[in-house]
């Protein structure tokens, strides 16, 4: 394999507390000269804010080792929907993202209403959104995760539970830009230079990380570290090529 594409939360981290290994292993993926991208859903902080947390986690990271949703999204806005005026729920850390990429964001009269994982939500964002839905506004969303994963082995909702809430009150579907969705990974894939045959997505959730492997034709590896337990997987149609407790137990793959 070249290419790595790890998911964040869970999978290398849970929260702010790094996943015992997680360093030994991404040093092994340099020292090996391959390349990893962390492939994260999570749209509620920056390019920057990312580099920051994993630098203060002892993570070697640069701009070229991260892509998230939002970043994903703000591509998309900007190839896909040139001149499209925004309706954000999302944070503010998401709006800076976005703007970094030309997309101009309004609270009024909108084309499109994109939702993200909003720590910073309130219910006046979702009347807004639902009214806006309503009035013929496009739905697009970073991400479909239900839960985001916090310490002590709790969840919160993630923007998928946010966008549900949505669909419920307009009918309305998102078209969701993270993964399951494969567009993330064939981005990723076009930009190093590599094929689908020489790249591996390694997460911790079967119906977002190891279905975005599966849409875009790479090999998934399933780490037990977040979200998925056995139970899960068994009832899972999304079946994933390799299961490891965590990414230390993968080390002496490499």
């Amino acid at each position: 394999m070249e290419l790595f594409l790890l998911d964040m939360d869970g999978t290398i981290y849970i929260e702010n507390e790094l996943i015992d290994g997680a360093a030994k292993f991404l040093n092994k993926i340099s020292a090996n000269g391959k390349q990893y991208v962390f492939l994260s859903n999570n749209s509620s902080i920056s390019e920057d804010d990312y580099l920051r947390k994993l630098t203060n986690m002892g993570i070697p990271c640069k701009p070229e080792n991260i892509f998230s949703s939002g970043m994903a999204a703000g591509f998309f806005l900007a190839r896909n929907r040139k001149g499209k005026k925004v309706y954000l729920a999302g944070t503010k850390a998401l709006a800076a993202e976005l703007a970094g990429y030309g997309v101009e964001m309004t609270e009024e009269d909108p084309d499109i209403v994109l939702v993200g994982f909003d720590r910073e939500l309130c219910y006046a964002k979702l009347e807004k959104a639902c009214m806006f839905l309503n009035n013929g506004a496009e739905f697009i969303a970073t991400n479909p995760d239900l839960v985001y994963p916090i310490k002590d082995g709790r969840y919160i909702p993630d923007c998928g539970s946010i966008c549900h809430m949505l669909t419920v009150a307009t009918g309305k579907e998102p078209l969701y830009i993270g993964k399951p969705n494969r567009y993330m990974i064939d981005l990723l894939i076009e930009k190093v230079g590599t094929t689908p045959e020489k790249t591996v997505l390694i997460g911790d959730r079967l119906y977002t990380d190891i279905a975005a492997g599966i849409n875009a034709g790479i090999a998934t590896v399933l780490v037990l570290s977040g979200e998925t337990n056995l139970q899960m997987l068994e009832k899972s149609s999304h079946q994933p090529d390799m299961v490891v407790n965590s990414v230390k137990d993968l080390i002496e793959y490499l």
